[in-house]
Protein backbone atom coordinates (compact mmCIF):
# COMPACT_ATOMS: atom_id res chain seq x y z
CA UNK A 1 0.00 0.00 0.00
CA UNK A 2 1.25 3.45 -1.29
CA UNK A 3 2.01 5.72 1.70
CA UNK A 4 -0.20 8.88 1.21
CA UNK A 5 2.13 11.39 2.17
CA UNK A 6 5.97 12.03 1.16
CA UNK A 7 7.66 10.37 3.30
CA UNK A 8 11.09 11.24 4.44
CA UNK A 9 14.27 8.77 4.52
CA UNK A 10 13.89 5.77 7.34
CA UNK A 11 15.72 7.04 10.60
CA UNK A 12 15.23 10.61 10.36
CA UNK A 13 11.79 10.89 12.26
CA UNK A 14 14.21 9.27 15.52
CA UNK A 15 16.29 12.08 15.48
CA UNK A 16 15.54 14.18 18.42
CA UNK A 17 16.12 17.95 17.47
CA UNK A 18 18.23 20.05 18.96
CA UNK A 19 17.30 22.20 21.65
CA UNK A 20 19.23 25.90 22.00
CA UNK A 21 19.42 27.15 25.15
CA UNK A 22 16.08 29.72 26.38
CA UNK A 23 16.90 33.11 25.06
CA UNK A 24 14.23 35.07 27.33
CA UNK A 25 11.80 35.02 29.93
CA UNK A 26 8.17 36.11 29.49
CA UNK A 27 7.47 38.64 31.52
CA UNK A 28 10.45 39.89 32.92
CA UNK A 29 11.88 42.84 31.58
CA UNK A 30 15.92 42.28 32.85
CA UNK A 31 17.32 39.09 32.16
CA UNK A 32 20.69 37.55 32.10
CA UNK A 33 21.21 34.58 28.97
CA UNK A 34 24.15 32.31 30.37
CA UNK A 35 22.78 29.53 28.11
CA UNK A 36 23.95 29.57 24.96
CA UNK A 37 28.02 30.47 25.74
CA UNK A 38 27.98 33.75 24.35
CA UNK A 39 30.54 36.26 24.65
CA UNK A 40 29.33 38.60 27.18
CA UNK A 41 31.82 41.44 25.91
CA UNK A 42 30.35 41.45 22.64
CA UNK A 43 31.97 41.54 19.25
CA UNK A 44 34.92 43.59 18.25
CA UNK A 45 34.09 47.79 17.40
CA UNK A 46 36.23 46.90 14.67
CA UNK A 47 34.19 44.08 13.29
CA UNK A 48 30.79 45.75 13.82
CA UNK A 49 32.08 48.52 11.73
CA UNK A 50 32.39 46.36 9.19
CA UNK A 51 29.46 44.36 9.49
CA UNK A 52 27.71 47.80 8.98
CA UNK A 53 29.77 48.88 5.92
CA UNK A 54 29.17 46.03 4.64
CA UNK A 55 25.59 46.07 5.07
CA UNK A 56 25.68 48.76 1.81
CA UNK A 57 26.11 45.78 -0.71
CA UNK A 58 23.34 43.69 0.59
CA UNK A 59 21.79 43.18 -2.81
CA UNK A 60 25.18 41.52 -3.93
CA UNK A 61 26.23 38.31 -3.67
CA UNK A 62 29.22 37.45 -1.51
CA UNK A 63 32.14 35.95 -3.16
CA UNK A 64 31.23 32.03 -3.80
CA UNK A 65 34.00 30.42 -1.84
CA UNK A 66 35.00 32.95 0.99
CA UNK A 67 38.10 33.51 -0.18
CA UNK A 68 38.87 36.88 1.08
CA UNK A 69 37.77 35.36 4.81
CA UNK A 70 39.73 32.00 3.95
CA UNK A 71 42.98 34.12 3.04
CA UNK A 72 41.97 35.76 6.63
CA UNK A 73 42.09 32.71 8.03
CA UNK A 74 45.36 31.34 6.72
CA UNK A 75 47.18 34.40 7.81
CA UNK A 76 46.05 34.42 10.90
CA UNK A 77 46.73 30.93 11.59
CA UNK A 78 50.02 30.17 9.31
CA UNK A 79 47.84 27.81 6.97
CA UNK A 80 47.22 26.75 3.53
CA UNK A 81 44.68 28.89 2.23
CA UNK A 82 43.38 26.23 0.50
CA UNK A 83 43.17 23.99 3.37
CA UNK A 84 40.69 26.22 4.57
CA UNK A 85 36.97 25.85 4.28
CA UNK A 86 34.03 28.01 5.49
CA UNK A 87 30.70 27.11 6.18
CA UNK A 88 27.59 28.52 8.27
CA UNK A 89 29.04 27.90 11.78
CA UNK A 90 31.39 24.95 12.57
CA UNK A 91 28.29 22.90 12.96
CA UNK A 92 27.15 22.92 9.44
CA UNK A 93 30.32 21.61 8.25
CA UNK A 94 29.90 18.93 11.07
CA UNK A 95 26.92 17.59 9.06
CA UNK A 96 28.89 17.82 5.49
CA UNK A 97 31.56 15.95 6.69
CA UNK A 98 28.88 13.03 8.42
CA UNK A 99 27.36 13.63 5.36
CA UNK A 100 30.56 13.20 3.10
CA UNK A 101 32.03 10.40 4.44
CA UNK A 102 29.17 8.05 6.14
CA UNK A 103 27.46 5.49 4.07
CA UNK A 104 24.41 3.55 6.15
CA UNK A 105 25.21 0.93 8.51
CA UNK A 106 28.84 2.90 8.93
CA UNK A 107 29.77 3.59 12.43
CA UNK A 108 30.73 6.62 13.74
CA UNK A 109 32.35 6.91 17.49
CA UNK A 110 31.47 9.66 20.00
CA UNK A 111 31.30 10.30 23.77
CA UNK A 112 28.77 9.92 26.09
CA UNK A 113 28.24 13.47 26.24
CA UNK A 114 29.74 15.19 23.93
CA UNK A 115 28.59 18.10 21.59
CA UNK A 116 24.89 16.75 21.04
CA UNK A 117 25.22 18.23 16.71
CA UNK A 118 27.69 15.08 16.08
CA UNK A 119 24.66 12.80 17.06
CA UNK A 120 22.45 14.47 14.68
CA UNK A 121 24.98 14.37 12.42
CA UNK A 122 25.52 11.12 11.72
CA UNK A 123 21.86 10.10 12.11
CA UNK A 124 20.91 12.63 9.52
CA UNK A 125 23.41 10.86 6.75
CA UNK A 126 22.26 7.46 7.94
CA UNK A 127 25.47 6.34 9.80
CA UNK A 128 24.98 5.01 12.98
CA UNK A 129 26.77 6.82 16.46
CA UNK A 130 28.64 4.77 18.52
CA UNK A 131 29.22 6.12 22.35
CA UNK A 132 31.96 5.81 23.64
CA UNK A 133 32.01 6.14 27.43
CA UNK A 134 34.06 9.48 29.30
CA UNK A 135 36.15 9.07 32.49
CA UNK A 136 35.30 11.69 34.98
CA UNK A 137 33.35 13.72 31.91
CA UNK A 138 36.35 13.75 30.26
CA UNK A 139 36.92 11.88 26.97
CA UNK A 140 38.85 8.91 26.85
CA UNK A 141 41.37 7.56 23.98
CA UNK A 142 40.93 4.11 25.50
CA UNK A 143 37.45 3.84 25.63
CA UNK A 144 37.25 5.61 21.92
CA UNK A 145 39.61 2.33 20.85
CA UNK A 146 37.34 0.27 22.36
CA UNK A 147 34.56 1.15 19.76
CA UNK A 148 36.69 0.96 16.97
CA UNK A 149 34.96 -1.76 14.47
CA UNK A 150 34.94 -2.59 11.13
CA UNK A 151 32.38 -0.51 10.26
CA UNK A 152 33.89 2.45 11.87
CA UNK A 153 34.50 5.18 9.54
CA UNK A 154 34.41 8.49 11.60
CA UNK A 155 35.50 9.64 14.91
CA UNK A 156 33.67 12.69 16.27
CA UNK A 157 35.53 14.63 19.17
CA UNK A 158 35.36 18.27 20.83
CA UNK A 159 38.12 19.34 22.69
CA UNK A 160 37.15 20.67 24.74
CA UNK A 161 34.32 19.51 25.10
CA UNK A 162 30.55 21.05 25.11
CA UNK A 163 28.59 20.65 27.91
CA UNK A 164 31.32 19.43 30.29
CA UNK A 165 34.43 22.16 29.39
CA UNK A 166 37.02 19.20 29.60
CA UNK A 167 39.64 18.98 27.22
CA UNK A 168 42.49 16.20 26.39
CA UNK A 169 46.04 17.38 26.10
CA UNK A 170 47.65 16.63 22.27
CA UNK A 171 49.80 13.74 23.61
CA UNK A 172 46.55 12.09 23.73
CA UNK A 173 45.04 13.08 20.46
CA UNK A 174 48.53 12.01 19.22
CA UNK A 175 47.89 8.73 20.40
CA UNK A 176 44.42 8.22 19.27
CA UNK A 177 45.83 8.72 15.70
CA UNK A 178 48.17 6.76 15.50
CA UNK A 179 46.21 3.81 16.73
CA UNK A 180 43.44 3.88 14.19
CA UNK A 181 43.59 3.22 10.93
CA UNK A 182 43.94 5.37 8.69
CA UNK A 183 40.71 5.56 6.58
CA UNK A 184 38.97 6.58 9.79
CA UNK A 185 38.26 10.27 9.55
CA UNK A 186 39.00 12.03 12.78
CA UNK A 187 37.01 15.39 13.34
CA UNK A 188 38.59 17.46 16.04
CA UNK A 189 36.07 20.16 17.02
CA UNK A 190 38.04 22.88 18.89
CA UNK A 191 35.05 25.40 19.35
CA UNK A 192 36.61 26.72 22.23
CA UNK A 193 40.52 26.72 22.12
CA UNK A 194 41.05 30.20 22.40
CA UNK A 195 40.57 29.48 26.33
CA UNK A 196 42.63 27.09 26.96
CA UNK A 197 45.72 27.79 28.85
CA UNK A 198 46.72 24.30 29.71
CA UNK A 199 50.39 23.94 28.20
CA UNK A 200 50.09 20.57 27.18
CA UNK A 201 47.20 21.47 24.75
CA UNK A 202 46.70 21.75 21.22
CA UNK A 203 43.81 22.95 19.10
CA UNK A 204 45.03 20.53 16.41
CA UNK A 205 45.73 22.50 13.60
CA UNK A 206 49.42 21.02 13.53
CA UNK A 207 48.16 17.52 13.06
CA UNK A 208 45.82 17.94 9.46
CA UNK A 209 49.20 18.75 7.97
CA UNK A 210 50.54 15.83 8.98
CA UNK A 211 48.32 12.99 8.50
CA UNK A 212 45.27 12.89 5.77
CA UNK A 213 42.50 11.58 8.01
CA UNK A 214 42.47 14.92 10.48
CA UNK A 215 39.90 17.91 10.36
CA UNK A 216 39.75 20.76 12.50
CA UNK A 217 36.73 22.88 12.82
CA UNK A 218 36.95 26.24 14.62
CA UNK A 219 33.99 28.83 15.06
CA UNK A 220 33.54 32.60 15.17
CA UNK A 221 30.69 32.25 17.27
CA UNK A 222 32.28 32.32 20.98
CA UNK A 223 35.00 34.38 21.80
CA UNK A 224 35.19 36.53 18.60
CA UNK A 225 31.55 37.33 19.69
CA UNK A 226 29.61 36.43 15.88
CA UNK A 227 27.11 33.76 17.01
CA UNK A 228 24.63 35.68 14.86
CA UNK A 229 26.75 35.63 11.79
CA UNK A 230 26.95 32.16 11.86
CA UNK A 231 30.47 31.53 10.84
CA UNK A 232 33.05 28.83 11.02
CA UNK A 233 35.79 27.01 9.79
CA UNK A 234 37.44 23.96 8.85
CA UNK A 235 41.07 23.03 8.34
CA UNK A 236 41.29 19.63 6.49
CA UNK A 237 43.45 17.56 3.89
CA UNK A 238 43.26 18.94 0.54
CA UNK A 239 40.99 15.70 -0.63
CA UNK A 240 38.83 16.53 2.08
CA UNK A 241 38.25 20.18 1.26
CA UNK A 242 37.53 19.38 -2.44
CA UNK A 243 34.99 16.74 -1.42
CA UNK A 244 33.33 19.31 1.16
CA UNK A 245 33.33 22.01 -2.07
CA UNK A 246 31.34 19.92 -3.92
CA UNK A 247 28.55 19.71 -1.57
CA UNK A 248 28.68 22.74 0.52
CA UNK A 249 26.01 25.40 -0.36
CA UNK A 250 27.22 28.29 -3.23
CA UNK A 251 27.90 31.25 -1.06
CA UNK A 252 27.12 29.59 1.94
CA UNK A 253 29.01 32.59 4.13
CA UNK A 254 27.31 35.99 4.00
CA UNK A 255 29.13 38.87 2.62
CA UNK A 256 28.67 41.12 5.69
CA UNK A 257 29.46 38.32 8.36
CA UNK A 258 32.59 38.12 6.11
CA UNK A 259 33.37 41.22 6.57
CA UNK A 260 33.02 40.84 10.24
CA UNK A 261 34.88 38.08 10.83
CA UNK A 262 38.10 39.36 8.98
CA UNK A 263 38.20 42.42 11.25
CA UNK A 264 37.55 40.45 14.48
CA UNK A 265 41.03 38.58 13.22
CA UNK A 266 43.13 41.06 13.25
CA UNK A 267 41.67 42.55 16.70
CA UNK A 268 44.12 41.45 19.03
CA UNK A 269 43.08 43.66 21.68
CA UNK A 270 39.86 42.78 22.21
CA UNK A 271 40.08 39.46 21.82
CA UNK A 272 43.13 39.15 24.63
CA UNK A 273 40.28 41.30 26.54
CA UNK A 274 37.79 38.75 26.27
CA UNK A 275 39.91 35.66 27.41
CA UNK A 276 41.17 37.47 30.35
CA UNK A 277 37.73 38.30 31.40
CA UNK A 278 36.62 34.98 31.12
CA UNK A 279 39.49 33.27 33.07
CA UNK A 280 38.93 35.81 36.07
CA UNK A 281 35.38 35.73 35.99
CA UNK A 282 35.40 31.44 36.02
CA UNK A 283 37.88 31.20 38.66
CA UNK A 284 36.02 33.45 40.72
CA UNK A 285 32.28 32.33 40.00
CA UNK A 286 33.89 28.47 40.26
CA UNK A 287 34.90 29.01 44.01
CA UNK A 288 31.74 30.76 45.01
CA UNK A 289 29.40 28.11 43.62
CA UNK A 290 32.30 25.59 45.60
CA UNK A 291 31.80 27.49 48.94
CA UNK A 292 28.09 27.05 48.43
CA UNK A 293 28.55 23.10 48.52
CA UNK A 294 28.38 22.93 44.59
CA UNK A 295 30.46 20.58 42.54
CA UNK A 296 31.85 22.55 39.45
CA UNK A 297 33.71 20.51 37.16
CA UNK A 298 36.83 21.85 36.15
CA UNK A 299 36.89 23.87 33.02
CA UNK A 300 38.43 24.98 29.82
CA UNK A 301 36.04 27.07 28.02
CA UNK A 302 33.48 29.93 28.62
CA UNK A 303 31.36 27.78 30.51
CA UNK A 304 30.91 25.66 34.16
CA UNK A 305 28.97 22.84 34.50
CA UNK A 306 27.69 22.75 38.49
CA UNK A 307 26.71 19.67 39.60
CA UNK A 308 23.75 19.65 42.15
CA UNK A 309 22.44 16.93 44.55
CA UNK A 310 19.96 14.15 43.81
CA UNK A 311 16.79 15.88 45.53
CA UNK A 312 13.60 17.49 44.38
CA UNK A 313 13.89 20.68 46.39
CA UNK A 314 17.73 21.05 45.83
CA UNK A 315 18.60 19.52 42.41
CA UNK A 316 19.46 20.56 39.18
CA UNK A 317 15.93 21.08 38.12
CA UNK A 318 14.53 23.15 41.03
CA UNK A 319 17.83 25.63 40.90
CA UNK A 320 17.47 25.81 36.77
CA UNK A 321 13.26 27.10 37.71
CA UNK A 322 14.67 29.15 40.31
CA UNK A 323 17.25 30.92 38.44
CA UNK A 324 14.93 31.51 35.73
CA UNK A 325 12.11 33.06 38.42
CA UNK A 326 15.04 35.74 38.55
CA UNK A 327 15.48 36.56 34.81
CA UNK A 328 18.84 34.14 34.72
CA UNK A 329 18.27 31.58 31.93
CA UNK A 330 20.91 28.19 32.10
CA UNK A 331 21.31 25.21 30.48
CA UNK A 332 19.79 21.99 31.63
CA UNK A 333 21.73 18.98 30.77
CA UNK A 334 19.38 16.10 30.68
CA UNK A 335 19.30 15.92 26.80
CA UNK A 336 23.33 15.15 27.26
CA UNK A 337 22.46 12.69 29.87
CA UNK A 338 23.17 15.04 32.89
CA UNK A 339 20.49 15.38 34.41
CA UNK A 340 21.82 16.56 37.64
CA UNK A 341 24.00 18.95 36.27
CA UNK A 342 23.41 22.76 34.50
CA UNK A 343 25.95 24.49 31.96
CA UNK A 344 26.30 28.12 33.29
CA UNK A 345 27.68 30.78 30.67
CA UNK A 346 30.19 32.69 32.13
CA UNK A 347 28.94 36.39 31.91
CA UNK A 348 29.40 39.95 32.27
CA UNK A 349 30.55 41.07 36.18
CA UNK A 350 26.77 41.91 36.97
CA UNK A 351 25.24 38.59 35.58
CA UNK A 352 28.07 36.44 37.35
CA UNK A 353 26.96 37.97 40.53
CA UNK A 354 23.56 37.98 40.31
CA UNK A 355 23.75 34.12 39.27
CA UNK A 356 25.90 33.76 42.69
CA UNK A 357 23.46 35.84 44.74
CA UNK A 358 20.44 33.68 43.28
CA UNK A 359 21.86 30.66 43.96
CA UNK A 360 23.28 31.44 47.23
CA UNK A 361 19.74 31.75 48.59
CA UNK A 362 18.41 28.88 46.64
CA UNK A 363 21.12 26.93 48.66
CA UNK A 364 21.28 28.41 51.74
CA UNK A 365 17.22 28.74 51.95
CA UNK A 366 17.61 32.84 52.93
Amino acid sequence: MSPIRPMPRAGLMSIEAYVPGKSEVVGLRQTHKLSSNENPLGASSAALSAFLRAGRELSLYPNGSADPLRKAIADCYGLNQEQVVCGAGSDDLIRLLALAYLDPRDEAIITAHGFQIFKIAIHSAGGSPVVAEENNFTASIENILACVSNRTKMIFLANPNNPTGTCLPISEIERLIRAIPSHILLVLDAAYSEYVSEENYSDGLSLVSLHHNVVVTRTFSKVFGLASLRLGWAYAPLHVCDVLHRIRGPFNVNGPGMAAAIEALKDQEHLDKSITHNEKSKIWLSEELTNLGLCVTPSNTNFIMVHFPISETKGARAAEASLLSNGIIVRGLTPYNLPNALRISIGDHLANRALHECLRRFMTGH
